[in-house]
């Protein structure tokens, strides 16, 4: 299968910068010019606030704003596009869910399961909507192979949680979830499924009635779109019976000084002006990914990543973490004895930009037994020869540290 990786770096005008290599992708990715027009195109031409104006460029931008709905659950194949909540990202979903589902289904005793490899953004609304509920925050733990342990999943799913959090794929380590048989298993314990899908969005092709989740989250700088932007996907129904998470202007219906009513979805989620020009930057990448050949576009990651790896495994000194065939997207790393800080300020020097620390995952670094770990993170726009830069860099400060000592 052919792939034209300079083509499609020509399309991304910060890759144009001479000397660097830019291998942070699970922290943001870069945006393409399709995004950065369509967003100079709406503030241009069409910038007015969306919805009951009287004139023509509110209705535009009201158009281009629902059509950006549209456009999204089309994209991950939503069954309508009412059930798609514009959010902050994935964070602000999660906090959403947390507190508007959370009061609605958790109670004393309850329990909320998570994966240990969670962002914090899983983590902590949960942890917080429990302590409000006095339920419990219970993690799915690491087994020692550095995957997901499915025995301590069962023994949880037993006991019958209210809300299952699962991510799809680890931002800090690149690998999967297995929610094809997790899934299922949730559902059958009596479970409410979130996923989040930050991670994924960029590197899968997203199907959210295959998955069968009840909930899906994801952002829209992961996926080559703008920042401040993500979306909420959930059944109609218990977004329907969920409360409002804030409150203000577009979520209402009627308001007096004694009560107020409230709009419908998917507007009784989207308080305050929205963000338009991202929504409409956002939609402009999913429209971008639709037009290429996913399937290449994937096989071309999966094997970079691939060769990334085996690199990465042929130096002496290197710990790998959770570094499996079916990673997607990243490989977490530590050069032996050495703090990841000084690992990631040596390859800015070089050129080369990852991301180092504790990656919002602080449970999974003690449960790794480490204070951070250096991540390399690709997208379909990377090469060969940028991981082989990489390398030489990473190389040099290993040979450094024998010379020195």
């Amino acid at each position: 299968m052919s792939f034209d990786v300079d083509a499609l770096r020509s399309q991304f005008p910060a890759l144009a910068q001479e000397g660097l290599v830019y291998l942070d992708n699970a922290a943001t990715s870069q945006k393409p010019q399709v995004v950065l027009d369509a967003m100079a195109q709406f503030y241009a031409q069409d910038n007015a606030n969306v919805h009951r104006g009287a004139h023509r460029l509110s209705a535009r931008a009201t158009r281009a704003f629902e059509g950006a709905r549209h456009t999204l659950a089309k994209f991950i194949n939503a069954p309508a596009s009412e059930a798609l909540i514009f959010t902050r990202g994935t964070t602000e979903a999660m906090n959403l869910l947390a507190n508007s589902l959370g009061a609605m289904v958790l109670g004393p005793g309850d329990t909320v399961l998570v994966d240990e490899w969670a962002h914090h953004a899983s983590i902590v609304p949960w942890q917080q909507a429990a302590l409000r509920a006095g339920a419990t925050l219970l993690p799915i733990p690491l087994g020692r192979d550095g995957r997901l342990d499915l025995a301590a999943y069962e023994r949880l799913l037993a006991d019958q949680p209210k809300v299952v959090v699962l991510t799809q794929i680890s931002n800090a380590l690149g690998a999967r979830a297995p929610l094809g048989s997790w899934l299922p298993m949730a559902r059958a314990a009596g479970a409410i499924t979130i996923i989040d899908g930050a991670q994924s969005v960029a590197h899968d092709v997203i199907d959210v009635q295959a998955l069968g989740c009840d909930f899906f989250a994801f952002s829209g700088h992961k996926m080559y779109g703008p920042t401040g932007i993500g979306v909420l996907w959930g059944r109609r129904d218990l977004l329907d019976a969920m409360p409002p998470y804030q409150f203000g202007g577009e979520m209402i219906h009627q308001v007096s000084f004694n009560q107020s009513s409230f709009n419908q979805l998917p507007f009784k989620f989207e308080a305050g002006t929205p963000a338009i020009a991202e929504a409409i930057g956002l939609a402009a990448a999913a429209q971008w990914l639709q037009g290429q050949d996913r399937q290449a576009l994937i096989a071309h990651e999966t094997a970079l990543l691939e060769y990334a790896r085996l690199r990465l495994s042929e130096l002496d000194g290197i710990t790998l973490y959770s570094a499996f065939e079916d990673n997607a997207g990243a490989l977490a790393f530590n050069v032996d004895g050495e703090h990841h800080q000084d690992v990631g300020v040596w390859l800015d020097q070089a050129g080369i930009a990852i991301r180092c620390g504790h990656h919002c995952c602080q449970p999974l670094m003690a449960a790794l037994a480490v204070k951070g770990t250096c991540r390399l993170s690709v997208a379909a726009y990377n090469c060969r020869d940028e991981i082989d830069r990489f390398i030489a860099a990473l190389t040099d400060y290993v040979e450094f540290l024998y010379d020195d000592a």
